[in-house]
């Protein structure tokens, strides 16, 4: 009999990492943890680390602060610190392998392309943005491509928004059964010195009026199954966006959202209401407001076919279970 597969999942406590340590199991793989609380290694236990990576086949790391919150300094230190820290401690724990793991997939974002109202951005033509939030995207994939790890395969996953049970979409569809499912406006805002300097200020761009903002997504069996997909490729390297092949704007998805849970209808938000409900409730509104379209070129490319291409129908299957 075989060994069992070693998959280890790092900063896997969020409804992401859930899913896919639940997958992993059931394919019979043994999975091993790391997270602030372990359960099998620690943060800043460099030897625990160490040992649960060496021998490893497949390493996947999701950790991170939310960014689900207020761009105080406090947040953004911590934002930019549970990024590059986590990753500098497994790259460590990588070259120090005597037996590394064959692929290491770092979690990424999207939004480390400019606002695109205009095109849509690929790993190959796509403009990197500006501000805050590109700032910690461009900083987390330099500290996980940093140096050479031979024999192993490194892939960083530029996520768009993850729709499953659990994920962003929960505060969504609860808006949505109460009467506020409409788009979501765009417009102008004052801007404060600070917020300018530390890049968290989101400028109003003509091109989104009309909640027309662009939404890119993918279902979270999709992200397991491009996980799947690109262990099992070993040609495929470096930046990957994981994202659906057609993404859609903010009023039509809002749109859908309403159909899927049956509401009537649903009321507008205005920029100057989203920022001060954002204020209300600790979070941000280039969450909502910055347009996002991104294809996934590569993994198309590839072969890769996803399971949910239409937001339609991968509202409907998340609603429905």
């Amino acid at each position: 009999m075989t060994d069992a597969r070693r998959v280890v999942l790092a900063g896997a406590s969020g409804f992401i990492g859930a899913r896919l340590a639940e997958a992993f199991r059931e394919e019979g793989a043994e999975v091993a943890l790391i997270g602030r609380s372990g359960p099998d290694a620690r943060w800043g236990d460099p030897a625990a680390i160490a040992a649960l990576v060496d021998g490893a086949d497949l390493l996947i790391n999701l950790a991170g602060k939310s960014v689900n919150c207020r761009y105080g300094a406090a947040n953004r230190t911590e934002i930019f610190r549970s990024r590059l820290e986590t990753t500098r401690a497994l790259h460590d724990a990588v070259a120090a392998a005597e037996h590394p793991p064959r692929l290491w997939i770092n979690s990424s974002t999207a939004t480390i392309y400019r606002h695109a109202d205009d095109r849509p951005m690929t790993e190959s033509t796509g403009e990197i943005g500006e501000g805050f939030s590109v700032n910690v995207a461009t900083s987390w994939e330099e500290e996980f491509f940093r140096g050479e790890l031979a024999g192993t395969r490194r892939v960083a996953l530029r996520m768009a928004i993850v729709l499953g049970d659990g994920s962003a979409l929960t505060p969504i569809l609860a808006l949505a059964r109460a009467g506020l499912g409409g788009p979501q406006f765009d417009g102008h805002w004052p801007a404060t010195p600070a917020r300018r300097a530390a890049g968290t200020y989101h400028r109003f761009r003509r091109g989104s009026r009309g909640g027309r903002q662009k939404f890119s997504w993918v279902h979270l069996d999709d992200v397991l199954g491009i996980i799947r997909f690109l262990d099992a490729h070993p040609e495929i390297e470096g930046p990957v966006n994981a994202a659906a092949p057609n993404p859609t704007d903010n009023r039509t998805f809002m749109a859908s959202v309403r159909r899927a849970v049956g509401a009537r209808f649903g009321l507008p938000t205005w920029r100057w209401m989203l920022e001060l409900g954002s204020i209300a409730i600790r979070t941000e509104t280039e969450l909502v407001l910055k347009s996002r379209w991104v294809v996934p070129e590569r993994l198309e490319a590839a072969g890769y076919r996803f399971a949910f291409r239409d937001h339609g129908t991968a509202l409907a299957d998340i609603v429905g279970r």
